[in-house]
């Protein structure tokens, strides 16, 4: 009886990314939203990478970091926003097994790449406030690029995942989650589960643990500068990484610690676009709108390229 329903079932070649649900009367603006965001977000992280490069006021192991988190972002868009541009522009909401396992591997390794990048930062912003005099010896350019090759490396090797899918193909979500994923396989799919959750814990609670570490270090040293002005400065230097952080780990936290209920499947999307979608866009906002240096290296390139501009009209 066994092998007579495994014979009858069907390989799947294809998903149906069921997204956000049937709205035909709002595709279009739907279209031209993601489209600025893409838009916007890949502008926006381009150029802060740009500034870190050619800026030499920017060569110093936070901005190094910052660049690397702007790449990042850039592929961690390119990853999602696409695939919901085609759907929603033709309306066709199916992608392949091998396009989405690829959009599923791509996307765990970023955001594994995140977490660790993040910590990075994290730490980097310890040793400037809380060792400042060993700062310069202890962040070294090989040490900066041993942490970000070390983020890469490690939140890549996270993503393993070997399956094999059954009739069942539809996906109640904008893109190939891992969870979504695994409950269409056709096999017990407990063990799956199990060992996402051990991989998500192993690759990703350790970057945590230690931005947290970093965070309540940081805190406590600022608390014992005497001075109002001495703790706002020093604050000053983290605020803006704290904030990406607070909401990069809050939203995933909230995705994660809902239950499994089709009363919450919209709320669930609506959280998943927040770290998907909406992080890599306004993080070089809230890192160019705060940050001093790089405003004033926004506004020198800007004058450099007005004065380029002006000297080859007049020639």
């Amino acid at each position: 009886m066994a092998d007579r329903d495994w014979g009858n079932q069907t390989a799947i070649t294809e998903f149906i990314l069921l997204g956000f649900g049937d709205l035909p009367g709002l595709q279009f603006f739907l279209f031209l939203l993601f489209l600025v965001i893409y838009i916007a977000t890949a502008a926006g992280n381009t150029l802060m990478v740009v500034l870190v490069v050619a800026d030499q006021h920017l060569h110093t192991p936070m901005y190094f970091f910052l660049g690397n988190l702007s790449c990042l972002e850039i592929c961690y868009s390119s990853t999602i926003l696409p695939r919901i541009l085609v759907s929603l522009l033709t309306g066709d909401k199916t992608i392949s097994v091998s396009g989405c396992i690829t959009q599923l591997y791509f996307f765990g390794g970023l955001v594994g790449t995140e977490c660790y990048l993040l910590a990075v930062m994290s730490y980097d912003r310890y040793l400037a406030i809380c060792k400042p005099l060993h700062y310069s010896a202890l962040m070294n350019a090989r040490f900066c690029l041993q942490l970000a090759a070390g983020s890469w490396f490690n939140g890549c090797l996270g993503v393993t995942i070997i399956l094999v899918f059954d009739g069942r193909n539809e996906i109640d979500n904008f893109y190939c989650d891992v969870i979504p994923v695994i409950k269409l396989a056709c096999s017990d799919t407990r063990l799956m589960v199990l060992l996402d959750f051990i991989l998500a814990g192993v690759f990703t609670l350790p970057p945590f643990l230690l931005t947290l570490t970093s965070y309540v270090c940081i805190i406590t040293t600022i608390l014992r500068i005497p001075s109002t002005t001495g703790r706002q400065k020093a604050f000053s230097t983290c605020s803006s990484h704290l904030i990406v952080v607070t909401i990069y780990y809050g939203t995933i936290v909230s995705v994660s610690m809902l239950p499994t209920l089709d009363t919450l499947s919209v709320l669930k999307k609506m959280l998943s676009l927040c770290y998907t979608v909406l992080t890599p866009l306004v993080n070089p906002l809230i890192y160019g709108l705060r940050n001093r240096e790089v405003r004033e290296a926004l506004s020198k390139t800007y004058s450099k390229y007005v004065a380029f501009r002006k000297i080859c009209r007049d020639s």
